[in-house]
């Protein structure tokens, strides 16, 4: 079933039709990319309205289930007599992706209507992957894979975080990613105790260097994260990390469907709590990922909801020595009845460089 059909048949009762306004929810209901305009679904038909700009480009994308339409004039007129030719009155709009402002406006444009919130309903039918998104969210982690390997033979001692950061970036987008999934984080010696630390302009610090980055593929993020060495790991240094890898390895092997992320959570806590680090360990498990770099379900002692086929998370638990050194592994893995499929294949063993 195509996420339209989904979409449509999940449309409540109380509603004839829903506005999608925010840039993702209209490219992941008709694949198309554009920042200003309107998306309507209603029950039979999806309305892609898109103004001059966008217009040509827009039309490759009109099927049998949807219609492009050009916007001129005033846009909320132009909605407002849509929304009266298909009988709407009723309309779900996103009320999440609203600022107060963006809302006050859509409420005085479109007075003649009824606006109701629509909650999570998308949010909830983005969390399970089909095939087609696995499939672009692993070329995006190829990509990121290809990255790191190339970062091991790029980075020199005289680099500085940033350039780091900026070379990982633009051999991902020369290789094929249509951007860099987030800001990358490439942090050293003792800023890599600080899980989101921002790149510096400052050379590598000897010692643990944290690689957190992504590709995006059609839309369809990756997440990796990788702890290398610069320089020569002492024992207490490989005893974080293997301590950190344990955790991950086996979360990985308990995490599948009907688990909760909280208990997911509990298997990696547990493991770094007990060799001491009870206090180093201060952000959740995973997270999920897709067209967002943050989705639900969350893997995190907070984390109720049960994993479901077809979940894309990330396994990436971390030890944090505040003012001294981190270490955090990240890969992601997609749920399945009987376990997970890890979409990660970079080498996770500690390497000096």
């Amino acid at each position: 079933m195509s996420k339209i059909s989904i979409l449509q048949n999940n449309i409540p009762d109380n509603l004839d039709a829903i506005l999608l306004t925010s840039d993702i929810s209209r490219r992941y209901i008709t694949g198309f990319n554009y920042t200003d305009g309107y998306v309507v679904v209603s029950r039979n038909m999806v309305y892609l309205l898109a103004d001059f700009r966008f217009i040509e480009a827009a039309k490759a994308y009109e099927t049998g289930e949807v219609q492009v339409i050009m916007m001129k004039g005033k846009y909320f007129e132009q909605l407002t007599r849509l929304f009266a030719e298909i009988n709407a009155k009723n309309i779900g709009y996103e009320d999440t992706m609203l600022t107060c402002s963006e809302f006050e406006r859509l409420r005085s444009g479109l007075n003649e209507l009824n606006l109701c919130p629509i909650g999570a309903l998308l949010d909830d039918q983005r969390e399970i992957k089909g095939n087609d998104e696995i499939e672009k969210i692993t070329a995006a982690q190829r990509i990121a894979e290809k990255g790191f390997c190339h970062m091991l033979d790029f980075i020199k001692p005289d680099m500085t975080e940033k350039e780091v950061a900026l070379e990982l970036e633009f051999f991902m987008r020369k290789n094929g990613a249509e951007a860099s999934a987030f800001d990358i984080i490439a942090v050293s010696g003792s800023a890599s105790s600080m899980p989101h630390g921002v790149p510096r302009d400052v050379k590598l610090e000897k010692g643990f260097l944290t690689l957190d980055f992504g590709a995006v593929v059609d839309g369809y993020l990756s997440d990796m994260t990788r702890t290398i060495v610069l320089g020569k790991a002492d024992e207490e240094m490989k005893s974080i990390y293997n301590t950190v890898l344990e955790a991950q390895l086996r979360a990985i092997e308990f995490i599948s469907a009907g688990k909760t992320g909280e208990e997911c959570d509990k298997v990696a806590r547990d493991i770094i709590e007990n060799a001491g680090f009870r206090d180093c360990f201060g952000h959740g498990l995973g997270h999920g990922v897709g067209m967002y770099i943050h989705e639900s379900p969350r893997l995190s002692p907070a984390g109720k909801k049960v994993l479901r086929p077809g979940h894309v998370v990330t396994v990436e638990p971390g030890i944090y020595i505040a003012g001294k050194y981190g270490v955090r592994i990240e890969d992601m893995v997609v749920v399945t009845e009987n376990g997970n499929v890890n979409l990660t294949l970079a080498d996770k063993s500690l390497i000096e460089l």
